[in-house]
């Protein structure tokens, strides 16, 4: 969820102008596609030491949590300076422990009775419907309504995240948080980045000009990681009821 940092400064570099990367969307997109493909294989080696060696699982992926977030705020940084060519190595490093660290939550999905494999299929499914509906949404919205939903949607994923950042403090002492409110808050979660995903399509063309494809696409596949995991969440917290 570290796009939360993107929403101030995007916010205040969009205001009031007009389109300066006409294209960076579409420059974008292959690196965004890329990068959600380094993110399954990472998922993929993560169940691999979950069920060959599940006592090095944990230690790792508190290791891996702690690169993920050193290379996003380096590769970002380099990214908006317009060196791709060091970007680039980054954050595909990036997108590999993204993986790693999101094969927790798909492996307790794997094992959820009504989730599984259909139920990954499903939240991969709802990212591809998301897209084709942001970018129908998001590329017609006059300024007065994408700077409102901007700072909207930013406020949100904010207090979102202190939520989260909450469940996983209070998960570490053994206090998990009922089902109930897990599924309001991974309900919210999806509306959230379903929404961020509207503001992508709105606001990247007026923050990046059409060579900044990679900080732009790095906007993108945090929006659809994130979907991605609440969706997940959702169905794993519906189908984990009493």
């Amino acid at each position: 969820m570290s796009n939360t940092s993107n929403f101030r400064n995007a916010i205040r570099e969009a205001k009031g102008q007009s389109l300066i990367g006409p294209n960076v969307i579409a420059n974008a997109l292959p690196f965004v596609g890329g990068g959600l493909v380094l993110t399954a294989v990472g998922t993929y080696g993560g169940l691999g030491v979950i069920q060959s060696f599940p006592n090095l699982f944990f230690p790792t992926f508190f290791v891996a949590i702690v690169l993920e977030l050193a290379l996003f705020f380096v590769a970002r940084n380099i990214a908006e300076k317009g060196n791709n060519t060091t970007a680039l190595p980054l954050l595909a490093l990036y997108s590999l422990l993204s993986g790693y660290t999101l094969s927790g939550l798909v492996y307790v999905a794997l094992g959820t009775k009504g989730v599984g494999i259909q139920g990954i299929a499903i939240a991969a499914l709802g990212c591809g419907i998301t897209f084709v509906f942001a970018r129908s949404v998001g590329s017609n919205l006059s300024d007065e309504d994408g700077m409102a939903l901007t700072k909207t949607i930013g406020l949100g994923i904010i207090a979102l995240l202190v939520v989260v950042f909450g469940q996983f403090i209070f998960a570490l002492f053994g206090v998990y948080t009922p089902t109930w409110l897990e599924i309001a808050i991974s309900g919210l979660g999806v509306l959230l980045f379903v929404g961020a995903a509207v503001v992508d399509f709105y606001i990247l063309p007026r923050t990046y000009r059409d060579e900044q494809y990679l900080p732009a696409a790095l906007s993108m596949y945090l929006t659809y990681i994130n979907l991605f995991i609440f969706i997940l969440r959702l169905l794993i917290a519906i189908n984990s009821r009493d």
